[in-house]
């Protein structure tokens, strides 16, 4: 990478995490069509398909058949100081590392952060890699032994971690914040969803006021190296079911469902 490229000096680009298990990347289309939809948003032009895939079969290959994961990154590429862009060429890169996968054994606590994310904002849902926020969140969340941090949007409701979605259980119910609160359409929260849908559980995406934090007896984090885990801790609260039911039905029909195998 040069040092103009703006993806560096300006976060000017978009990514994509994605698991690797048995030498094949999980839930690939769903990844790139992602990516590409986050490019539409950041005014990048799309990156070619054919040579995108070409590149992540070539990076997962190399790997091999051990548990990882993939980064691709795709951005502006070199350009000027400041923020306007140049007339350069994109620039891609792919590269593949270890992954510990966390699940429903690995509980954990979260932070709630005092800033939000604007749900109204250019890059809302979008996956760039403009992550100065989520560094100084998980930071101070590390401060308070916590391995994720929650925001809430500007309408003070409950939003998303810094690299994954939120689950909660309010009244019996299974809440998780719609797109509308400028989460994330996350992978993870997208299969699950579908997985419990087929499984009988309705999953109500509506708003969660950060009031009515109080009312929540059990939550959990997804993620693409998350899966299904439970928060034992949310800010000041502590959750006496982690796992909950909600919780245990969630990981099952996670680990059941027909695209995991």
């Amino acid at each position: 990478m040069h040092w103009s490229d703006h993806g560096l000096t300006v976060g000017d680009g978009v990514f994509e995490t994605i698991e690797v298990r048995n030498g094949s990347p999980f839930a690939l289309s769903r990844h790139l069509d992602r990516l590409m939809s986050s490019a539409d948003g950041l005014r990048l032009t799309r990156p070619e398909r054919p040579a995108l895939e070409q590149a992540i079969r070539s990076v997962v290959e190399a790997w091999g058949d051990g548990p990882g994961r993939l980064r691709v990154t795709y951005t502006a590429g070199p350009g000027p100081m400041g923020s306007d862009r140049g007339q350069a060429t994109p620039t891609l890169i792919v590269a593949a590392g270890p992954m510990k996968v966390l699940t429903i054994d690995d509980p954990t606590d979260v932070l709630v952060v005092p800033f939000t994310r604007n749900e109204r904002g250019a890059l809302a849902g979008l996956k760039t890699t403009s992550y100065g926020e989520n560094v100084v969140a998980l930071d101070m969340a590390a401060e308070e032994g916590c391995s994720e941090a929650l925001f809430a949007n500007t309408r003070h409701e409950l939003c998303e971690g810094t690299g994954s979605n939120v689950f909660v259980g309010i009244g019996g119910e299974l809440v998780t914040p719609p797109l509308s609160s400028g989460c994330l359409d996350g992978i993870t929260r997208a299969l699950l969803i579908e997985a419990l849908s087929s499984n009988g559980v309705v999953v109500d995406q509506r708003p969660v006021p950060m009031t009515g934090l109080d009312r929540v007896t059990e939550a959990f984090l997804v993620s693409t190296g998350r899966h299904v885990q439970p928060i034992r801790r949310l800010g000041a609260l502590e959750l006496a079911d982690c796992p909950g039911p909600l919780t245990r039905r969630a990981h099952t029909a996670w680990t059941t469902a027909p695209f995991r195998k």
